[in-house]
């Protein structure tokens, strides 16, 4: 079941991406940095692909996604700092927040809040999400774009890289073909960790809170 959703989002994006060009793949990183179930992961790549087919320009789609990467993260940010960080505290229970640990991240923000973004953007599996305690850290706002788009650009270069590596590829080397239904296996493994990750910290945050 899970497959065939993960094959009906990565097929939508390869739509998108075919038909908008550029603006499809800012558009999609917007997505994905405001935390919608648009993964980079097939975005950049994908992009990457079309690029060592000569259909897109490697540069420009890689400028495009660390753009759009930065507008879905300043949404985030204004969220966390809407109503003096009423939006984190009303809806922070579900990502674990409580007010304690608000404060703590509050504090930890102010200190080392430009790198944290920075390492948020480049480390997989770290949640976007951490444009939201940005923003109500108050986080001043050069510094957070400037870290979130050298972040994001770094991200965005090296998945459209391992894409445009495998357009090359697939057109040389007959082995590529054959190993896409492994690839799909590992995406599909990779997800179910993330999930199972994520469920792991919501019940034991749940159990602390009893």
């Amino acid at each position: 079941m899970l497959d065939h959703i993960v094959s009906a989002i990565a097929v939508w994006i390869a739509h998108v991406i075919a038909w908008l060009g550029y603006a499809g793949i800012a558009g999609l990183m917007t997505l994905e940095s405001m935390m919608l179930p648009v993964p980079s992961e097939v975005v950049m790549p994908f992009a990457g692909y079309l690029a060592a087919n000569g259909q897109l320009d490697l540069k420009w789609a890689v400028l495009l996604g660390a753009i759009g990467c930065n507008i879905g993260s300043t949404v985030l940010y204004f969220l966390g700092a809407e109503s003096n960080g009423g939006f984190v505290r009303k809806w922070g229970r579900y990502l674990l927040l409580t007010d304690k640990k608000i404060a703590h991240v509050e504090q930890y923000f102010h200190r080392w809040g430009g790198v944290t973004i920075f390492i948020a953007r480049v480390v997989p599996f770290l949640p976007p999400a951490v444009s939201l305690p940005a923003g109500f850290a108050r986080m001043p706002m050069w510094k957070f774009q400037l870290y979130t788009f050298v972040g994001c650009f770094i991200w965005c270069l090296g998945l459209a890289a391992l894409g445009y590596e495998f357009g090359l590829a697939w057109k040389s080397q007959p082995w590529v073909k054959a190993s896409i239904h492994w690839l799909n296996i590992a995406l599909v493994a990779a997800i179910l960790f993330a999930l199972a990750w994520m469920a792991r910290r919501w019940w034991r945050g749940r159990q602390a809170e009893r």
